[in-house]
């Protein structure tokens, strides 16, 4: 359960780069090229260090990439005009935690005891109480049903995008084969590129038809920002996201790495100087408290 720890304070890093590399180069160009950096440094390990493209469990890898990282990411990013940022992230945090524990109890007969279940509901309950919008604190944008859709979709594709590396793995251990974190990363990365392109492909081929002016290219230093993300979300926090999938159900995961919003506030504080409601204090206590909990819980 380290791992799912190390993961959750990498994406939290992550979406705070995240946030200063879609203002300083605009969010296709910032996706993309997290991806993209991602991949060729992953690459690299995996071709000179690691297993490549080859082992039996590549197809469940690439789909794992594809429905998590391509399906998931695209429609959490479809969402947020419709949502705004912390319903929508509500929506994909909870939802996924149950459509993964469905999945992999359905598909792979992982079955969770009735104290991890109890436990997993505190930490969701955590991050309920932290994120979503009151009538005091409503969603800065008007909310649509077709969000919910999106939503929907986003936790779909996250949760079944875990239970697929899980499958991977066991069909890696089936064949005798080992394959290494950061190789599973970046055949999980190459699936979620390849959709992701597509999609930033056909908008930008539609942007073009309506006659919107294409971004504007930004400075050199201003892609640094794409580094700091690429390193903290597709690099090193995928890896470990991976290799905590190796050891443990996703159902336990999850919930661990769902507290990604909640470890995002001391970040924020320490170096934005952003101050945490009492609100968002008291349920990121709730989800630690149950987080521990879950990794303390057999």
């Amino acid at each position: 359960m380290l791992y799912a720890y190390l993961t959750t304070i990498l994406f939290a890093a992550s979406s705070l780069l995240a946030q200063r590399s879609q203002q300083a180069v605009g969010p296709a160009r910032a996706n993309l090229g997290r991806l993209a950096l991602g991949l060729i440094l992953l690459g690299v390990w995996a071709h000179s260090f690691g297993g490549g493209l080859r082992g039996a469990a590549l197809p469940s890898f690439l789909l794992s990439g594809l429905l998590g990282m391509g399906v998931g990411d695209i429609a959490f990013f479809a969402a947020l005009p419709f949502l705004g940022s912390r319903l929508t992230t509500t929506m994909n945090q909870c939802l996924s935690v149950p459509v993964a524990i469905a999945i992999e109890w359905l598909w792979l007969g992982t079955r969770l005891t009735g104290v991890q279940f109890g436990c997993i509901g505190v930490v969701l309950a955590g991050i309920v109480v932290a994120l979503i919008p009151t009538r005091k604190d409503p969603p800065k944008v008007r909310v649509r049903p077709v969000g919910a859709l999106l939503g929907f979709i986003a936790a779909v594709g996250q949760g079944a995008g875990a239970v697929f590396s899980r499958h991977a793995f066991e069909v890696t251990a089936a064949a005798g084969e080992h394959i290494d974190g950061l190789t599973a990363a970046y055949q999980r990365v190459l699936g979620g590129l390849a959709l992701t392109l597509l999609w930033f492909g056909a908008r930008f081929w539609l942007d073009r038809r309506r006659g919107r002016p294409p971004e504007p290219v930004p400075t050199g230093r201003a892609h640094g920002w794409i580094v700091g993300h690429t390193l903290a979300g597709p690099v090193l926090g995928m890896t470990t996201f991976q290799l905590a999938l190796a050891s443990a159900p996703s159902g336990l995961v999850l919930p661990i790495t769902a507290c990604a919003p909640l470890a995002i506030i001391p970040l924020a504080y320490w170096f934005e100087g952003e101050r945490p409601s009492k609100r968002s204090l008291a349920g990121g206590a709730i989800a630690v408290a149950g987080a521990v909990a879950l990794a303390l819980a057999r």
